[in-house]
């Protein structure tokens, strides 16, 4: 079959990387999957002229309403991924939840990574139920063998000079969805107690806006650093060597980056949102927060809903931190 593929497809997004997997997969199948990026067109005559001249036999679209809502209509039968951010924060839009309601029903199925993902969606369109199938996202890592480690650190402005570092790294698109400021203070405030531990944040500059005020917080926040976005296998190499993952998203479809560091077997701390409770058992497979203290004795004593506590021997237990509820 040509397949059409629709996505958004910013570069090192998680959606730009299960977009490229799903169509090697497809590629693998014996299939033709073209990939196209659902921000560079506006309306649905736009997807229709492109499926006629290009003669699809089917499509797909990642995230309901920004890939979806552009195959209303469409002559060739598809299906829909749902992203995450679609069923979790554009439900609350009315326009948006008519819109994603109409093209859900006009899909053959739809594909939700998680089974709390498809509960949500069958609650908001009771009638796809049936039409809602989970299937667990598959990643693959590709840690480069000849990254610089050091360099890294050098770039980063994390001196290598010291004895042991314990840099944990945060990826993900800068934009409010992610979140990515709500462990700032806390990890600086560690930082100042313990200058081993460092934070970077690493992801693409999705919303500028938002951009320019995590720069600002970061440049108060000693211990936390802002760093460029890299290379999927650059960035694979350095979460291997990196001491904790951490994610602390709003919401989440299903995180690309904590697969990735479970694979890597890279401990995993997140915030404990449905998207991340569905792959994370709490201190078996990972690690679940919900509220962040602001202080590092709240942090290093049992007197708050978060603390840490950092081993000495990062294999010597399930996880190398504990975070106790």
């Amino acid at each position: 079959m040509r397949l059409l593929l629709l996505a958004c497809l910013r570069a090192r997004t998680g959606n730009a990387t299960t977009a490229a997997r799903i169509q090697s997969h497809l590629h693998a199948a014996g299939h033709i999957c073209v990939l196209k990026d659902a921000f560079m067109y506006e309306s649905q005559t736009e997807i229709a002229n492109l499926i006629s001249t290009d003669k699809f036999d089917g499509a797909l679209a990642i995230h309901l309403y920004k890939g979806g809502r552009l195959l209303q209509g469409s002559r060739i039968p598809f299906g829909i991924i749902f992203g995450g951010t679609d069923v979790n924060e554009d439900v609350k839009c009315e326009e948006k939840h008519r819109v994603m309601g109409a093209v859900l029903e006009e899909a053959r199925f739809a594909v939700a990574f998680t089974v709390k993902m498809k509960e949500l969606a069958a609650a908001e369109w009771p009638d796809a139920r049936k039409k809602i199938y989970v299937q667990t996202q598959g990643i693959k890592t590709t840690p480069k063998e000849t990254f610089d480690w050091y360099r890294f650190l050098q770039n980063a402005g994390i001196p290598t000079d010291t004895g042991s570092l314990h840099v944990f790294l945060l990826i993900c698109g800068l934009r409010r969805v992610k979140d990515p400021l709500y462990l700032v203070d806390v990890f600086s405030d560690w930082h100042r107690k313990e200058p081993s531990i460092h934070l970077g944040i690493i992801g693409p500059a999705v919303d500028p806006l938002f951009t320019s005020e995590v720069k600002e917080k970061v440049k108060r926040a000693p211990g936390v650093h802002l760093l460029q976005e890299m290379p999927q296998d650059d960035l694979h190499a350095a979460m291997k060597r990196c001491f904790a993952v951490v994610n602390s998203s709003i919401s989440e479809g299903m995180s690309a980056a904590i697969l990735e560091a479970m694979d890597l077997n890279i401990p995993v701390l997140a915030r404990n949102i449905p998207g991340n409770a569905a792959i994370i058992k709490h201190k078996e497979t990972g690690l679940l927060f919900s509220n962040p203290q602001k202080s590092t004795e709240s942090l290093l004593h049992e007197d708050g809903d978060l603390h840490y506590h950092i081993c000495t021997h990062r294999n010597s237990l399930p996880m190398a931190l504990w975070i106790l509820p």
